[in-house]
């Protein structure tokens, strides 16, 4: 079987598993856990044989007329490069470890085989947006993940925060999307096709005419898919949504999308310095802004996904001085440990009974109870602050290394101011990862206080899932820069000198701030009551975290609103705290310049509508009904009414005509 045909299979195996589970869901639930965990597999298998046929080679093209437009072509076609075997088979193993997870997870869900679909569609069209070398396929696969994450974030629709972060999910991008969409036209214009080795080859030649303005509309879409400043407040609200769903839009889908199609139209960007520099600009506010809002979460699952917006911050940034290789390595190291967080987190909010980390810094034992997620999230964790030998050291630190390049002036395609703007952000950002990330361990593992409740072990399709996914997280960056070189556009990604103990030094003195200040503030924990924590009992952990979102009052009572003394990010950020635990308020800045001028507008109209349209038709048709009221009731069908009315009208004109006669 060709590469081509076993690269056209990979994103339709996962539409086949979702279009087969929704259709025999009903009828044959049996048969929904094998097409969903099925169709992902050899997904997988096929995407990683892909993956060592391109070997990191010539890219592979292969194109075919999908309809004539009498104007600029659409063609299905395949654009297949080292970036897009290797993202591929990310995507595919972590799609397989949701579904697998999943199976445990949400096993006494009643829609869970809605759920598997939708995931399985979700993998496909992310499958679709990494393979295309059209971009209006890849418009097709870049919207199809937005509708999916608008049902898979509202999966608890029960709840308002669900319903809330799903609508708030969809409407951003979406707002994104329309300048994407734009974007993309003019490129198609210029190029002449939407064909993206043909767009590369326009912009190589010089023949962008409008570089800047394209750029900038390419990027508000990508701020919006990718959480990037300032279209990122959605993805904190999306965890109202099961765990597995967010592992899958952190680790691998969706938030990914943006950062790997501005590696594959790297080029477009920089054409025009001044994206270059909006670009790092924007990453630079991502980095610091989400590691300060980290540390001032109490949702276990928020502190983890503005963890995957500083994430993505390193990302763009790397783009923004050029180097794509580094971007797609973080995106890759990143994607396996994020995926580990968050499910492991799954783990630790079933057996908790809650979300908060104040809730957990009052239980003990806790560790005793989930050693699995214990382990595989120390290991993730490691992996997040880029402690080396760890996965994520190697790909944060060519990031960084490659902003100390920009910096210096060894970049052609990248300003120097780029290059500080991230290298800054990024060591600082270092800094701020390793303080939340240990605050997370220290206050979900080392609590002090009631012994946590026991749950019982959780299923082993989890637990399995963790460690599978601990080993990437610890063996994946060591031998990807030394071995995959060839994959990255040939460009060397050992660390530099500099940054490798600049960012580890400050990833170390993190650390051990958060520690000392935790270790001086522990014992106060003990004086504040953990209150009343509901004993769920053992079954499905997506119900326990359905009950747990947002306001975790059915979990925890009012210890959601106590403080927590031995919360070492309250004193570290000081005033900061307030605001940086309400993502610096931008939700209510969005809310006062677009959302309530909007409201405002829609009740001018409703008001209009009905108060001066609605009167003007009720007006228009009262009229003739009074006239024809009037009529009606002279027509009594009396002959004598009639001939007296007759005379009355004739005697009436008589005398009116001799006036008239005598006036003259």
């Amino acid at each position: 079987m060709t590469t081509t045909t076993l690269a056209v299979l990979v994103p339709l195996l996962p539409f086949l598993g979702a279009a087969a589970g929704l259709l025999l869901g009903r009828t044959a639930p049996g048969f929904v856990r094998p097409l969903a965990v099925l169709p992902a597999l050899a997904a997988l298998a096929l995407a990683a044989t892909v993956a060592v046929r391109q070997g990191g080679g010539p890219a592979l093209h292969a194109q075919t007329e999908l309809t004539p437009t009498g104007s600029v072509p659409i063609d299905l076609a395949l654009d297949i490069d080292g970036f897009a075997a290797l993202v591929a088979v990310l995507v595919a193993f972590v799609a397989t470890c949701v579904q697998i997870y999943s199976t445990g997870y949400l096993r006494d869900d009643p829609r869970y085989a809605s759920y598997a679909a939708l995931v399985s569609l979700f993998t496909s069209a992310m499958l679709l947006v990494v393979y295309s070398g059209d971009l209006i396929v890849l418009l097709v696969g870049w919207e199809v993940m937005g509708i999916c994450s608008y049902f898979l974030v509202g999966h608890y629709w029960e709840t308002p925060e669900a319903r809330a972060a799903s609508l708030k999910a969809f409407l951003v991008t979406k707002l994104g999307d329309v300048p994407f969409l734009i974007g993309l036209f003019a490129l198609g214009t210029d190029a002449g096709s939407f064909d993206i080795p043909r767009v590369l080859a326009t912009v190589a030649s010089g023949g962008l005419h409008h570089p800047t303005l394209v750029a900038l509309l390419l990027l508000a879409g990508v701020a919006g898919k990718s959480a990037q400043f300032p279209l990122h407040t959605w993805l904190p609200d999306a965890m109202a949504g099961p765990t597995p769903v967010s592992a899958l839009i952190h680790a691998a889908t969706m938030v990914a999308a943006g950062v790997y199609f501005v590696a594959r139209l790297l080029p477009v960007f920089e054409a025009s310095q001044a994206a270059m520099v909006v670009l790092a600009v924007m990453a630079a506010v991502t980095m610091t802004g989400s590691g300060l809002a980290a540390l001032a979460q109490d949702d276990i699952k928020r502190v983890l996904a503005y963890s995957t917006i500083g994430q993505l911050g390193y990302m763009t940034g790397a783009l923004a001085v050029g180097e794509r290789g580094a971007a797609v390595f973080h995106l890759l190291s990143h994607g396996a440990f994020k995926a580990l967080l968050f499910l492991a987190a799954g783990v630790i909010i079933h057996a908790a009974g809650t979300n908060s980390l104040a809730a957990m810094s009052r239980m003990s034992h806790l560790r005793d109870r989930v050693p699995d997620a214990y382990w595989t999230m120390t290991v993730a964790l490691l992996a997040l602050v880029a402690i080396p030998p760890f996965s994520g050291f190697f790909s944060k630190e060519s990031v960084l290394g490659a902003a100390e390049h920009a910096a210096t002036g060894h970049t052609a395609h990248a300003p120097g101011a780029a290059g500080w703007l991230v290298l800054v952000a990024g060591l600082l950002t270092a800094l701020l990862t390793a303080a939340y990330a240990t605050r997370l361990w220290l206050l979900a593992f080392h609590g002090r206080g009631a012994e946590a409740p026991d749950h019982g072990r959780q299923p082993l399709t989890m637990t399995v899932v963790l460690w599978v996914l601990a080993v990437p997280s610890l063996a994946f960056g060591g031998l990807a820069y030394r071995s995959l070189p060839g994959w990255f556009d040939g460009h060397d990604l050992t660390p530099t000198l500099t940054t490798s103990i600049l960012g580890t030094g400050l990833a170390v003195v993190g650390g051990l701030l958060t520690y000392g200040v935790w270790q001086r503030t522990s014992p106060l924990a003990a004086l504040v009551p953990l209150g009343a924590v509901a004993a769920h009992p053992e079954g499905d952990a997506g119900l326990v975290e359905a009950e747990a979102i947002a306001t975790h009052e059915p979990a925890y009572g009012d210890i959601a609103y106590a403080p927590d003394p031995a919360d070492p990010g309250r004193l570290l950020l000081g005033p900061l705290h307030r605001p940086a635990a309400a993502g610096f308020h931008l939700d209510a800045v969005y809310a006062a310049l677009f959302v309530r001028p909007v409201q405002a507008g829609a009740s001018l109209v409703r008001f209009l509508d009905r108060e001066v349209v609605d009167t003007y038709v009720r007006g228009a048709a009262a009229l003739p009904r009074l006239l024809g009221a009037a009529v009606r009731r002279a027509q009594t069908g009396n002959v004598q009414t009639y001939v007296s009315a007759l005379l009355a009208g004739t005697v009436v004109l008589a005398v009116a005509v001799l006036l008239v006669a005598t006036g003259a």
